[in-house]
């Protein structure tokens, strides 16, 4: 009997061993598919930013290829039409300021003229 006590300790020490050694392979390959996965995603994510830098670069060199602007290029030109505008407009209040002094002197230079013409005509008349 004690050699059948002998044999059934050993027995569950045996199984308790296996168990352990199978836990504990089961858990390395656990951890060997985790690695896995995750150089996996390392990877992937390493490969999604080389897209999107190919991606990138083919769409400026398609950009560039159709005369495309820039979008701070469009801005800067479109302040620069802005400020030109409101310049015009105020060139023109001027212009038209200046042409009504022009034609106001003008029109008192013609009667000025007109007055001394008369006062001439006049006076010869009168002699």
């Amino acid at each position: 009997m004690l050699a059948t006590d002998n044999m059934e300790a050993y027995l569950k020490i045996n199984a308790q061993q296996r168990y352990i050694v199978m836990n504990s392979g089961t858990n390395r390959v656990l951890d060997e598919l985790a690695k896995l996965v995750t150089d996996a995603a390392g990877a992937a994510q390493g490969v999604r930013r080389e897209v999107e830098t190919a991606f990138r670069g083919q769409a400026e060199r398609l950009l560039n290829s159709m005369d495309v602007v820039q979008r701070e290029d469009f801005d800067a030109v479109r302040e620069m039409a802005v400020r030109a505008r409101t310049e015009n407009s105020a060139l023109t209040a001027r212009i038209e300021a200046l042409e009504t002094r022009l034609a106001k002197i003008e029109a008192e230079q013609t009667a000025k003229s007109a007055k001394s013409s008369s006062a001439a005509t006049k006076s010869k008349d009168n002699s």
